[in-house]
């Protein structure tokens, strides 16, 4: 489904990244979401560019519009945000940032949580809540249709089942092009695609906190996209590793533990985020890492995972 490109190697310097007119995240090569839509594994989550407590507008909304840019500049083809970020700050200025959107990107968005203050999440994933949430997505972003829009996670409460058939019916009416789920086990996923089919699965996961490899293989099994947030959790142990093999290698931490996701599996498309150019600029950089396999079996193997 997806396949890894011949790529020039992470060592090029980083100032050269900002005068080449390559498409860097092209060399982390490309998924295919539900056959519909291509896009490069190495994506940008843009939770971070809101305020603190993922709360408010960010402190400088001028740079935030400026890392969206760039990100789109390197190649960065897949950007997933939410309407609990902010709220609704993040997709706000996504809009601002790249509307009228160009061929690319595409955006990737969530609902499901309510948001009653800084840090602050509450469950709501019942179908008026998400009917009003698409609405708000739809005028916040600036489209007629969004292309994946993902149950952010399920409510306690609310039927699941009763959730995915109103994204399902939204994507019936042309508002939702593909559907995708966050914060799931197997089993929430086998359900839902007795409903509709779901093209991306989003949970937590990196090199040191694998408690979700069983949905990373069953995704890998059937061909949908496995997008990892928070790919930097690590352990003590995990983390000196880390830092001893970007050390010898001559790049960042974050770099290392980026390149073993993407070597992880060809379903996985990693979402980094920052509200800072040079550290997007680090991030895309590693598409172009290649760990060895030593490399990547002693990561897989740490004795230490994150808690």
């Amino acid at each position: 489904m997806a396949s890894l490109s011949s790529v020039t190697r992470v060592s090029t310097p980083l100032s050269m990244i900002k005068v080449l007119p390559l498409s860097w995240a092209a060399s982390s090569g490309t998924i295919s979401l539900g056959g519909e839509l291509t896009v490069h594994r190495l994506g940008f989550g843009a939770m971070r560019i809101t305020g603190d407590g993922i709360w408010g507008p960010p402190k400088n909304p001028a740079a935030a519009i400026a890392v969206l840019r760039r990100a789109v500049e390197l190649g960065v083809n897949f950007i997933d945000t939410a309407d609990s970020y902010g709220p609704n700050v993040s997709e706000g200025l996504i809009a601002e940032a790249l509307a009228p959107y160009p061929k690319d990107p595409v955006i990737a968005t969530k609902g499901g949580w309510n948001r009653p203050g800084p840090n602050q999440w509450t469950h709501d994933a019942s179908p008026a809540h998400l009917r009003k949430a698409v609405e708000g997505s739809l005028k916040r972003l600036r489209l007629d249709r969004i292309d994946v829009y993902q149950l952010h996670v399920p409510d306690p409460v609310v039927p699941l089942d009763a959730s995915v058939e109103t994204l399902a019916n939204m994507q019936s009416e042309g508002k939702i092009r593909l559907v995708g789920l966050s914060n799931v086990t197997v089993e929430h996923i086998e359900r839902a695609r007795k409903i509709v089919p779901i093209v991306s699965v989003q949970n937590r996961y990196s090199f040191a906190d694998r408690e979700w490899d069983h949905v990373v293989d069953y995704c890998e099994r059937n061909e949908i996209a496995f997008i990892p947030w928070f790919p930097l959790g690590a352990g003590a142990v995990a983390g000196r590793l880390l830092e001893r093999i970007a050390k010898a290698r001559q790049v960042k931490p974050i770099q290392v533990a980026l390149a073993w996701l993407l070597k992880r599996s060809p379903v996985m498309l990693p979402i980094p985020g920052t509200t800072s150019i040079a550290h997007l600029e680090e991030n895309v950089q590693a598409a172009s890492l290649q760990l060895t396999d030593e490399e990547y079996l002693e990561l897989t193997g740490v004795a230490e995972l994150a808690s």
